[in-house]
């Protein structure tokens, strides 16, 4: 199950960094197991809504250049607040340094400026092609569903600043 955790991002300068939101609402499917009686987000899915917003800020640096940018660690994880429905947890990334197959990134959510989630992060990117060339196709695939979602949460009336990425 893949849950989609950044709404929409607000800010992006490719190359440094971006700023997202995350609008939690009674809909969302796990709150009602976590927990019934006091609905939070778990701990486990802030940090994914961390990873995902470091990932648009990869792939918006790179032009979508890799079909898969994913959680290689979390460093310096911790929580502050809980997060309940009603509440909007705005996630900033912030782009440390990029290696060739790895980003760095300092990330953070805040729900009205308290901050609930902040980790250092490192994102490993790559193709799947680069493990099986018959896998071209697929990397070809999931790149434009990535830009058709990216689309959907950044609209292209929105300008992005382009700056070059840190280097390693």
């Amino acid at each position: 199950m893949r849950f989609e955790l950044i709404d929409r991002i607000i800010e992006l300068q490719p190359g440094t960094s971006i700023k997202a939101v995350k609008n939690l609402t009674m809909a969302e499917e796990y709150l009602g197991d976590h927990f019934p009686s006091f609905p939070v987000m778990p701990g486990v899915l802030m940090l994914e809504a961390l990873t995902q917003a470091g990932a648009w800020l990869i792939r918006a640096t790179e032009d979508f250049a890799h079909s898969m940018v994913v959680l290689s660690q979390a460093r310096n994880l911790r929580y502050g607040h809980f997060i309940q429905p009603g509440n909007t947890l705005t996630v900033t990334a912030k782009l440390l340094e990029m290696g060739e197959q790895e980003a760095r990134l300092k990330a953070e959510g805040t729900v009205d400026g308290r901050l609930t989630v902040g980790a250092r992060l490192v994102l490993a990117r790559y193709n799947l092609a680069d493990r099986n060339p018959a896998d071209a196709d697929l990397d070809r695939s999931t790149i434009e569903e990535l830009r058709r979602r990216f689309a959907l949460i950044y609209p292209s009336g929105r300008t992005a600043v382009r700056t070059p990425a840190p280097t390693s």
